[in-house]
């Protein structure tokens, strides 16, 4: 149910015109905290990641920066800088659908929550809803090389 939601803010965050990842943030009792998507290219803010951006959220309306108990549902396996967010909040749980082979750093390219490095440690599963969550991707970039494609022959 929660990757669904996540997978939602990624489709709104499509729209705009946003690379597609949503997250969501629940609290150990099922409820939801707050709900985000990619905004970078919007908030004109290279942080605005769909992870950062439901941490703000969050902080804010549990008017505390820690967010222990809780668990981020995201679409796309998150890149240092959000590991590096997701562990300095006290997040308990992080679950992620698609992996990101260029950038992931749980699996992927690094794998930051399974050393011992940090003072926190975050339990971690991936693969949930992997498939339309990574589908949502590749549609999206298919259609920006399409649109390039397109906006050249135009040109010519």
């Amino acid at each position: 149910m929660w990757m669904q939601q996540a997978l939602q803010q990624a489709r709104l965050a499509a729209e705009l015109g946003e690379v597609p990842v949503g997250a969501v943030l629940v609290d150990d009792r099922q409820q939801l905290i707050a709900a985000g998507y990619n905004r970078p290219i919007s908030d004109q803010d290279p942080t605005a990641h769909a992870e950062i951006v439901v941490l703000r959220e969050a902080a804010q309306n549990r008017q505390n920066y820690r967010l222990v108990d809780t668990t981020l549902y995201v679409t796309l396996e998150p890149c240092v800088m959000c590991v590096g967010a997701l562990v300095h909040a006290r997040v308990k749980r992080l679950v992620y659908a698609a992996t990101e082979p260029k950038t992931g750093a749980i699996e992927s390219r690094l794998t930051l929550l399974q050393d011992a490095l940090f003072n926190h440690q975050i339990e971690c599963s991936g693969g949930i809803l992997a498939e339309p969550c990574a589908q949502i991707m590749s549609d999206f970039f298919a259609n920006r090389r399409n649109q390039k494609r397109d906006n050249k022959m135009r040109e010519s």
